[in-house]
């Protein structure tokens, strides 16, 4: 095999293993140098696939008991003035795996917009909803957070067999567990972290051509000094959360 053959081979995900003997018994340097290069990336691969599999602890316990259908529920957009506040719910394949799952956070915007492609062509089930600012005035955002779990778990297909949800103290009639940092501890939750955050984000870049000069694309509806000043400049806009501060006191004071 010549040098340029062998790094296709090398290339692929699946080198069978009487090639890969060969390869690794060839003396030339080059190749020597492309099969340390492929032994690296298989032990980068193996430590994540390690790390995404810790994620699935608590979903295994379910796992043992025959519960495949473990729904992981997670919110972004609780503390922006402006938008809505987005949950998803999401059922995962048992131990599906992902390179680079995690809380949403922690995932680049690149990598998590690839992620979310993946988490809706290969999820069990999965449903977003939304409460808009109105809601959100209206109940609280406690509150607005709270029915927009509960209604994302009702609009699902497949009927849970357990739940386990970011933080917030739900009940439902199957075992369900609330979880500090559930996102960073939770396959299911953190594929709901990212799956939500995608979605609202679109959202917001949205509002960003329908309301320019806020950065709404940039800053998601989150009080940056640039989207402060704009509102102080432009004004209020629909989308602005008109029990949040400070829009509540421009309203109070005939803004």
């Amino acid at each position: 095999m010549t040098i340029s053959e062998i790094r296709e081979i090398l290339k692929k995900d699946d080198v069978p293993e009487e090639v890969l003997k060969e390869i690794l018994s060839d003396e030339r340097k080059g190749v020597r140098n492309l099969a340390a290069s492929y032994m690296r990336r298989l032990e980068r691969e193996s430590r994540e696939r390690m790390r995404v599999e810790a994620l699935y602890e608590v979903e295994s316990e379910f796992y043992k008991r025959g519960m495949t259908h473990i729904v992981g529920i997670d919110e972004v957009g609780r503390g922006p003035l402006a938008g809505p506040v987005t949950v998803a719910a999401v059922i995962l394949k048992p131990h599906w795996f992902a390179p680079g799952l995690n809380d949403s956070k922690k995932v680049t915007p690149k990598h998590r917009e690839a992620l979310s492609a993946r988490i809706h062509e290969e999820a069990v089930d999965l449903s977003i909803v939304s409460m808009p600012p109105s809601e959100i005035d209206a109940v609280n955002i406690y509150q607005a957070t709270m029915e927009a779990m509960y209604q994302a778990v009702k609009n699902l297909h497949v009927k849970p067999d357990a739940v386990i949800v970011d933080a917030m103290p739900l009940h439902f009639s199957c075992p369900t567990i609330s979880m500090i940092h559930g996102d960073a501890r939770s396959a299911s939750v953190a594929a709901a972290s990212i799956a939500a955050k995608v979605y609202r984000d679109h959202l917001m870049d949205e509002y960003d051509k329908k309301y320019p000069g806020y950065g709404f694309a940039q800053n998601k509806g989150y009080g940056t000094a640039e989207h402060i000043e704009a509102l102080h400049r432009l004004g209020i806009t629909p989308i602005h959360r008109k029990s949040f501060e400070p829009v509540k006191s421009m309203i109070y004071e005939g803004w």
